[in-house]
């Protein structure tokens, strides 16, 4: 049996193991070891050098120091009560607009994905804050859990997005690139959804009413208490692609600030505190064992050949290469059923990057190329955590607004789904939309 057939028949395997809940480390853990033994006839010396290099070679890479670095600051925004201060500043904003808290709600999303790179905890976070008073604001159930479902995914789409650390560790991309390529998709992700609200309650009137107009005193308070937390953006992105900060400076930078900026304002205390280093410690564990286990599944299926035989089949298939890219997306929509961002990212990337780049697009030089399609996975990864059946915000959602039944959020998705898919086409269709800031910039 040739290398390739090894190679397929373990990620067939991996999938099947995935699909039946089993932990995605372990099921890499198991199908990188199985491919090992099979492709040395059973010899388990390789496979434990292996497996030792590869471990101390990843928890001892500098550049991943940045991923709980990032975490913290999350954490510092979540439990500092950062996001109280977004919500109400752009409440106060556009509040008294028809649909006007629902359209706040989206772009405090935005804002506190700025400071906080996860989409779980986006959707979790806001939710807290918002739903309540969507609720008493008369908002739908079905318009106010679909909002916030559909807006936490802006959490890894606004930089910091430690899925995009993810994808530049693994095809050795700039982070500060990517960062800068996400801005534009990110923002233009927000408007699309602040536009779906704005249609559906002009459809509907009742689905999202006004609400009052505060004094313009109160509004610009609330405006002037965010200032920090966009410093905090703004000298993390800057700070990494001006070249002043490499990424795990800037990140360190970010998660000093974000603390505080939290304490200062009285959100944080002692306990909340230990629960921000508590929770960093516990989703950096898991991170660094997922990690892992892509590396051993990447390292056998490397010597399978899978990756590099599969890339020169599709070179040299003749099929365009738009129809190899929307394949790959396709399979990236269907992966979010069964898995989480993460995952897919890890799983993915080493057998997909390898045939983008051996195929052209629209004249774009390899670096190029490597930023937009990690713009274009991130994107299509994002659609994953909002769609039915297993979309895990709608669960987080869900679990927050337990009045409102599942099949009401998974209808309510389904216009900014809509919005999703529109905005991804433009991204394929124009480059520019991803790589124009990078390169004024650049």
């Amino acid at each position: 049996m040739s290398g390739t057939a090894i190679g397929l028949i373990g990620f067939a395997c991996l999938l099947g193991m995935l699909a039946v809940r089993i932990h995605i480390t372990m099921a890499m853990f198991i199908t990188g070891s199985a491919i090992y033994l099979v492709m040395n006839h059973g010899e388990t010396s390789g496979l434990l050098y292996t497996l030792n290099n590869l471990v101390y070679a990843r928890v001892s890479n500098y550049d991943l120091a940045v991923i709980p670095l990032f975490i913290l600051m999350g954490q510092f925004a979540t439990h500092g009560g950062l996001s109280k201060a977004l919500f109400k500043a752009a409440g106060t904003l556009i509040g008294h607009w028809r649909g006007g808290l629902a359209m706040a709600s989206t772009a405090a999303c935005a804002a506190f994905g700025a400071i906080c790179g996860s989409s779980l905890a986006t959707a979790a976070t806001m939710g807290q804050v918002a739903l309540p008073e969507l609720k008493a604001a008369g908002y739908s159930g079905r318009l106010a859990t679909a909002t916030l479902a559909a807006s936490g995914t802006l959490g890894i789409m606004i930089p910091p997005s430690v899925p995009l650390v993810i994808y530049a560790v693994l095809t050795q991309e700039s982070i500060g690139k990517l960062f800068v390529a996400a801005v534009i998709p990110g923002i233009i992700a927000a408007l699309g959804y602040i536009l779906v609200i704005a249609i559906i309650v002009r459809r509907d009137p009742a689905a999202g009413p006004a609400g009052k107009k505060v004094p313009f005193a109160e509004m610009i308070k609330a405006q002037i208490n965010i200032i920090p937390v966009l410093c905090v953006f703004l000298v993390v992105i800057v700070g990494i692609y001006g070249g002043w900060a490499n990424p795990t400076e800037a990140a360190s930078i970010g998660a000093a600030a974000c603390g505080i900026i939290a304490a200062v304002s009285g959100g944080m205390r002692t306990k909340d505190f230990l629960q921000s280093v508590y929770g960093t410690a516990h989703a950096t564990g898991m991170i660094f064992m997922v990690l892992i286990g892509a590396d051993l599944l990447n390292s056998s299926l490397a010597l399978s050949q899978m990756p590099t035989e599969l890339a020169t089949w599709v070179a040299g298939s003749g099929l365009p290469p738009l129809v190899v890219l929307f394949s790959i997306l396709l399979i990236y929509i269907l992966l979010g059923c069964v898995m989480d961002s993460l995952a897919m990212i890890l799983l993915t990337i080493p057998i997909f990057y390898p045939m983008v780049m051996g195929l052209e697009f629209f004249g774009m030089g390899l670096e190029d190329k490597s930023v937009w399609f990690g713009i274009l996975a991130l994107m299509v990864v994002e659609i994953g955590l909002v769609h039915p059946p297993v979309g895990m915000n709608l669960y987080v959602i869900n679990k927050i607004a337990k009045d409102v039944p599942m099949t009401e959020t998974a209808w309510g998705v389904m216009p900014f789904l809509a919005s999703d898919f529109i905005r991804i086409i433009a991204l394929v269709f124009f480059p520019v939309v991803s790589l124009g800031l990078v390169h004024y910039l650049g």
